[in-house]
């Protein structure tokens, strides 16, 4: 877990994956709500991708379905714009290290990428950008 405390965002609007990690073990002290309007979609970047994946995969992150759903902005921004902003070989690393993990919500992330990627017209905003596919867990078909 991380220990260092959080001491704020130097810019909230591009924080510093360490302020990120630091934010996510102890949430309550900035919440969501008085973070800049849609933060999700800002923080969801290459920058951060890797420090919102570990975060998703650490059970005892509080802040573990948010990372899991800025990894759902990720993967669908990347393949709605054919790859122009992600590097699709970041995204298929990410998919198949999510795959190999034993944690079933990262396995969902992965399964229903591969979906995505193999047909974009799953895409479902609601699901993808609001958080559906991590309130309501399923594999797309």
């Amino acid at each position: 877990m991380y220990r260092n405390g959080f001491r704020g965002f130097a810019n909230p609007v591009d924080p510093r994956p360490d302020e990120v990690r630091a934010w996510a073990y102890s949430p309550g002290s900035v919440p969501l709500e008085s973070m800049p309007p849609d933060w999700d979609l800002l923080i969801a970047t290459n920058q951060l991708v890797g420090t919102l994946f570990d975060l998703a995969k650490d059970p005892r992150c509080p802040a573990r379905r948010f990372a899991l759903h800025c990894l759902y902005i990720y993967a669908a921004g990347g393949i709605r714009t054919h790859f122009r902003e992600q590097p699709r070989r970041k995204l298929r690393r990410l998919i198949d290290q999510a795959a190999q993990d034993r944690d079933e919500a990262l396995q969902i992330w992965a399964h229903n990428t591969r979906a995505l990627l193999a047909r974009p017209q799953l895409f479902q905003y609601p699901d993808w950008y609001e958080g559906g596919l991590v309130r309501d867990p399923r594999r797309l078909k």
